[in-house]
């Protein structure tokens, strides 16, 4: 599992301004910070791809290098991942994109649990490539091992990769029981869910400081 937070490094400085009630009040700013902890997080994993070698004609010479021997797929949850999304799509900008439309319904009065509710998928051929699985928020997890096993049935991918910004140690746990052979790529992981499976500390719902309140 792989944590920014856990060394010194600018993104805890995006984090930290996401987290921020003040800045928070700018949507193009806070969009921007999920874009680009989007692109750190995308040069991390990059670091573990499959690459192969090629030469490259420079005006000089011939160069020797390595590049991605296949992009991979991203895919993100509707809407909240848009703009974390798009950070690896800056960086990955060959690649594919699936998009799933999945949410909480409602829980029963006093009940910890929730349905998982899904109503759009559009996806390409996962088979034998990356998949690389972003949404900005991992709290219960629930949302995104429902996404992923949804996923599945275009293909079953070489390898997936599953990155959030902000984690609770619950999510955490339940993603890498339901899901071990998926690797995570986490921003922070915080102290605790509430009541209401929200993230504390956190940073309240990023869909909503992306593009406004929604009127469920």
């Amino acid at each position: 599992m792989f944590v920014f937070s856990q060394q010194p490094s600018v993104a805890n400085q995006f984090i930290a301004e996401l987290r921020n009630v003040s800045i928070q009040q700018d949507r193009l700013r806070f969009r921007r910070n999920l874009e680009r902890l989007g692109e750190l997080m995308a040069y991390e994993i990059s670091k573990v791809l499959p690459y192969h070698s090629i030469d490259v004609q420079t005006p000089l010479g011939i160069c020797r290098t390595q590049v991605l021997r296949q992009q991979p797929v991203l895919a993100t949850i509707l809407r909240a991942g848009l703009p974390f999304h798009q950070g690896f799509a800056n960086y990955f900008d060959q690649a594919e994109s699936a998009f799933a439309g999945a949410y909480r319904g409602q829980s029963a009065a006093g009940s910890e649990e929730f349905e998982i509710s899904m109503d759009y998928m559009a996806c390409p051929d996962l088979s034998g490539k990356a998949l690389i699985l972003c949404d900005p928020m991992l709290a219960t997890g629930r949302s995104l091992e429902k996404v992923y096993h949804a996923l599945l049935q275009y293909g079953i991918p070489s390898q997936t990769h599953i990155a959030a910004i902000i984690a609770s140690p619950e999510g955490v746990r339940h993603i890498q029981q339901q899901l071990p052979q998926c690797h995570l790529w986490l921003g922070a992981v915080d102290d605790y869910l509430d009541d209401h499976f929200y993230i504390v500390p956190g940073l309240g719902d990023s869909g909503d400081l992306s593009f406004g309140e929604k009127i469920c």
